[in-house]
């Protein structure tokens, strides 16, 4: 049966998916390492510590090793999920299953990552860290892969595909923007339950929003209608070797893997460089991230309009260049006599921009890719073209946390900090460099040749 084009309706619906994941996801990502982590400032005025503290081996701390050991049993679950999912033979297709199954747990684990590790004394509390962070990266992998699988299956045209990444981006940030809210949330609570009870009641009252939006994709959307729902019959571990012999795929992978390391540490460290560098309370991080969002919106029709003149690569890799700057400036912070809320709303500007372009068009690169290798080979592996993605997510993410967590605690007072913003501008440095590589006429080519001979 011949796929319909996915109308607007369904597009935006589907990005509502993406708001609900970018919720959980923020949460953990932006204030996992905080909550267990405290500065200490917040020990000082009363913050519990649950799990070991300090540099237990080679460097590394106890919720560094733990992270950085989630996210790589996430990056080897994720090609696991991603071949079940392309060769899910249900009525329903071959993601929405997955979807509608994996929304709820992901959800209540997400809370549970931040409830459980409570109950003992610390070695309880770090074995118990581990063993929920494991159960919430694998429900994460079960809802989000079989979900970004659909990105170039409901984007079926290059101006669809744009605008897809573009409506996906816009959740995501906006998703983002409220984990960031998690501090300002508990501080109405605060008072009458103590600091972490208060993260962990408004953790729960987000991931139950969260919830409700990761099903809208799953129930209003039919797969059938827009996707190819032939399973592959490719088994998984030749289906790996295959996505990753793709040369332009590795190019983009191993650039992806800087960008996630660089990334992380950023946003991992956000918390830090505002109440430690800039001198400012840890509520205005939702101020700055909201403020960076808003700036960054502004930039997104622009990007939509040029991507399509200009190419995807120019601007991902002009957006890793300009990246660079925002961490230098970072490293920076509390200096020279600037106040604090200059210092805060420069950083949230120069990052607004290429948080425009990388929030949008590495999604829609990726998807070129996947379908100029299925026309090419003739297998549909979108599922695990987006599994291998989430490797190099999971992966950065991973070495980002042992990074962050050993280098924050060199030097005294806020030497640490600074070396982890500095750290974040290598990587990406590196990484705008390797996508450089990208040979992204070859990819675009392959797909017109196809679509010619139709």
């Amino acid at each position: 049966m011949e796929k319909k084009l996915a109308p607007a309706k369904v597009l935006r619906n589907f990005a509502i998916g993406q708001l609900g994941w970018a919720i959980l996801s923020g949460v953990v990502t932006n204030w996992l390492v905080y909550f267990y982590m405290p500065s200490d400032q917040m020990v000082a005025g009363g913050w519990p510590l649950f799990i070991t503290q300090g540099i237990v081996f080679a460097g590394m701390t106890v919720i560094g090793l733990i992270t950085a050991l989630c996210r790589l049993v996430d990056g080897f679950i994720d090609p696991f999920i991603a071949s079940k999912s392309d060769s899910l033979d249900d009525p329903e297709g071959r993601r929405i299953p997955f979807m509608k199954r994996a929304a709820i747990p992901f959800g209540i684990m997400a809370v549970v990552v931040f409830t459980v590790p409570c109950l003992g004394g610390e070695l309880f509390n770090d074995v118990a860290l581990l063993v929920c962070l494991v159960a919430f990266y694998v429900t994460l992998s079960l809802y989000c892969t079989p979900f970004n699988a659909l990105i170039p299956e409901l984007g079926r045209t290059q101006e669809l595909r744009v605008n897809l990444s573009t409506y996906i981006s816009v959740t995501f940030f906006i998703g983002t923007a409220v984990a960031y809210l998690v501090p300002n949330i508990a501080g109405l609570f605060e008072a009458s339950l103590g600091g972490a009870m208060a993260y962990r009641v408004t953790i729960a009252i987000l991931s139950v929003i969260a919830i409700v939006c990761m099903l809208v994709p799953a129930y209003t959307i039919d797969e059938n209608l827009y996707a190819e729902t032939e399973p592959s019959d490719t088994p998984m571990g030749e289906s790996v070797v295959k996505t990753f012999k793709n040369r332009q795929f590795q190019v983009f992978e191993i650039s992806d893997i800087l960008y996630w390391v660089a990334l992380t540490m950023f946003q991992t460290g956000m918390p830090y460089y505002v109440t430690s560098l800039m001198g400012l309370p840890d509520d205005m991080n939702f101020v700055l991230f909201a403020g960076m969002t808003v700036i960054s919106l502004a930039f997104y029709a622009p990007v939509n309009i040029l991507a399509k003149k200009l190419g995807k690569k120019r601007l991902v890799a002009f957006a890793f260049f300009f990246y660079c700057i925002a961490f230098a400036v970072t490293t920076m912070c509390g200096k020279f006599g600037i106040p604090p809320l200059v210092w805060g709303f420069a950083v949230a500007i120069l990052a607004a921009v290429p948080m425009a372009v990388l929030g949008i068009l590495p999604q829609a690169v990726l998807a070129d890719i996947a379908e100029a290798d299925a026309v090419t080979t003739g297998e549909n592996r979108e599922g695990m073209f987006y599994a291998a993605r989430t490797f190099s997510m999971t992966l950065g993410q991973s070495l980002a946390m042992i990074l962050f967590t050993s280098i924050s605690t060199f030097g005294s007072g806020d030497t640490g900090y600074r070396l982890t913003a500095l750290t974040a501008t290598v990587f990406c440095l590196l990484g705008g460099l390797v996508f450089l590589r990208y040979n992204e006429r070859a990819t675009i080519g392959a797909i017109e040749a196809a679509r010619k001979g139709e």
